[in-house]
């Protein structure tokens, strides 16, 4: 008898021997390693990259801005079109749509694309962030990890958390946010079962920064100034003050991928979008690449250093040029960042809203002590507490914001503003925009998996598990008679649906409203199908229902059976026993840890 190939053999071992929970903790730990090395390994290439431009560019670089973002974008085009062959996706709203309809299963060139496109991108002058990107590999890494060894879809999702939580945990060394920001934005329920995994990745991703990098942090920072309390009524207006940028931010997002929709041509996007990037960078070079520079000499207190080489310089005396010109980088962050995404770029969002709560909070700061009234801040603490209000505001992740600017500072000092400036900019934004740049295209679709177990479990649901199709179907034209012979008399079931020729539904016929006049043969030549037909109580769209759309049509019609119409064609129907049945399942699959 031939043996049974390796990994085979290790599965029947692995079930004999591991429990599924302690293999889950294993496969946590092994993720976080994974998802370590894919941050560590995109941070790399990118700065390897723009290493090689600055050796390379022998003029200013503001003289080269116009061209590098173009060249950049247009390597990414040359990759996607004739390497991958694959659109570049926005990494979170894509790995949110596989988690609620695809199971969590994700491509495996999805391991590598980001690993490609976003240094191509970021290195080259796009005004994106790596984060995104991580997160989007270290996701394919953990679905396919998750594939490999036959985990259920409830155990693939928290192993997608994880991969999430070890990038955050690689690229900033701070283990809690990473953790928190995988509750918060991947719905993960908070329960022992998760957040042990998560606590093992984020740690195992942590290390493996720490052995690749050593000590080397992305932001260089000693705290100094604690909070004083006199200061209290200028968070709060750091904190109305980034929830409005919040809104900026998202609505700008949005209005610019709008605007390039007109434009066909992917060449044409890229040109202008390159472009477009170009002119802005040389007038605020600041917005090259991440942007990492920019916050640690802001929060070094070097202005200068931040805003770096501008045609202003001769200007930069005036304090009110300079917040003049961070006033730009907090309105043109978001519109460069957009932009690099809708020329074909590739790259995330949390880093682009760091840089622009930075500028804005550094902002806020420099005007109060500049007013002659006085008053005296901070520069350094509203810089840190501008960046967890965009954070909190931007991507309703209130918690990973205050955890994460905590962990940057090694401390819990501004713990205190940081919850005043957090909470203000979450409501304000929260109150006037439901949702984020991540999750608007699948809330609107309903697709959108959330701390809501009733909502995330019918979003998990998939109609054509509850389609039925055993129907016998009529004609209009067809006499009582015949409905009785090959209708009637050949089905188990008492509806009938009354389609035309072009295989549309034109209603309904239940048993029961033919019984009265079934056995009265006077009427089997003479009745028509049309006559005795009506309309169903509502119909089920395939493409556009959701399933709580379902729902709320059965509970507003009280109706047993639905029918189901794809592309003005009758599909099937849909009883509400049967949905219930699958919906107590979804359900116990969901919650059983």
């Amino acid at each position: 008898m031939p043996k049974q190939p390796l990994h085979k053999r290790f599965f029947i071992w692995r079930i004999k021997n591991i429990s599924e929970k302690n293999f889950t903790y294993i496969l946590s730990g092994l993720v976080g390693l994974l998802a370590g090395l894919a941050a560590v390994t995109l941070r790399n290439i990118t700065f390897t990259i723009e290493s090689a431009l600055d050796n390379l560019v022998v003029f200013s670089k503001n003289q080269v801005y116009f061209i590098l973002p173009v060249f950049g974008l247009f390597l990414v085009y040359l990759f996607t079109k004739y390497v991958s062959k694959k659109k570049v996706e926005h990494a979170i709203p894509s790995i949110l749509f596989k988690l609620s309809k695809r199971s969590g299963l994700i491509e495996r060139s999805k391991i590598y694309i980001p690993l490609i496109t976003a240094p191509l991108t970021v290195g080259f002058g796009g005004s994106v962030g790596l984060l995104g990107p991580a997160i989007a590999s270290g996701s394919a890494i953990s679905s396919n990890l998750g594939k490999l060894f036959h985990v259920n879809q409830q155990t693939r999702t928290l192993l997608i958390g994880c991969a999430a939580a070890g990038a955050i945990s690689s690229i900033f060394k701070s283990p809690i946010a990473a953790i928190i920001f995988a509750v918060e934005v991947f719905s993960l329920d908070l329960t022992f079962a998760s957040l042990l995994p998560l606590l093992i990745a984020s740690v195992s991703s942590v290390l493996t920064s720490y052995f690749f990098l050593g000590d080397d942090l992305l932001f260089n920072f000693n705290f100094a100034d604690k909070f004083e309390i006199k200061d209290t009524l200028f968070y709060v207006a750091l904190g109305i003050g980034t929830g409005f940028a919040s809104i900026y931010f998202t609505k700008m997002y949005f209005y610019i991928l709008k605007f390039f929709e007109r434009f066909k041509s992917r060449l044409v996007k890229l040109t202008i979008g390159g472009l477009a990037i170009g002119v802005m960078l040389y007038f605020i070079p600041p917005l090259y690449g991440e942007g990492f520079g920019f916050i640690n000499n802001l929060l070094a207190g070097n202005h200068l250093a931040a805003l770096g080489t501008t045609p202003f310089d001769s200007l930069n005396d005036n304090i009110w040029v300079v917040i003049a010109l961070l006033i730009g980088i907090t309105v043109f962050k978001a519109i460069a960042m957009t932009t690099t995404f809708a020329a074909g770029g590739a790259g995330g969002i949390f880093i682009p809203t760091m840089v622009m709560g930075s500028a804005l909070g550094n902002v806020v700061a420099k005007i109060i002590n500049n007013l002659g009234l006085g008053f005296n801040v901070s520069e350094t603490n509203f810089t840190l507490i501008g960046m967890a209000g965009l954070i909190a505001g931007v991507l309703h992740a209130p918690l990973t914001a205050i955890f994460l600017i905590a962990e940057i500072t090694g401390g819990y000092e501004l713990f205190i503003p940081l919850m005043i400036a957090v909470s203000m900019s979450f409501i304000i934004k929260k109150n006037a925009i439901d949702f984020t740049i991540y999750t608007k295209e699948l809330a609107l679709k309903g697709e959108l998996l959330t701390h809501d177990k009733d909502q995330s479990v019918l979003t998990l649901m998939s109609l054509d598990s509850v389609i039925e199709t055993n129907f016998v179907k009529l004609n209009p034209n067809m006499t009582l008679g015949d409905m009785l012979h090959k209708g009637v008399a050949k089905s188990t079931r008492n509806l009938f649906p009354v389609v035309n020729k072009n295989k549309a539904l034109v209603g309904i016929i239940l048993l029961d409203d033919v019984r009265e006049i079934m056995f009265n043969q006077a009427l089997y030549d003479t009745t028509l199908v049309e006559d005795l037909m009506h309309n169903p109580p509502d119909i089920i769209d395939y493409k556009t229902d959701s399933m709580k759309a379902v729902m709320v049509k059965f509970q507003d019609s009280n109706a047993w059976n639905l029918p189901v119409i794809k592309d003005g064609k009758y599909l099937g129907f849909v009883s509400k026993s049967k949905l219930l049945t699958a919906y107590r399942r979804q359900l116990i699959n969901y919650t059983t840890t």
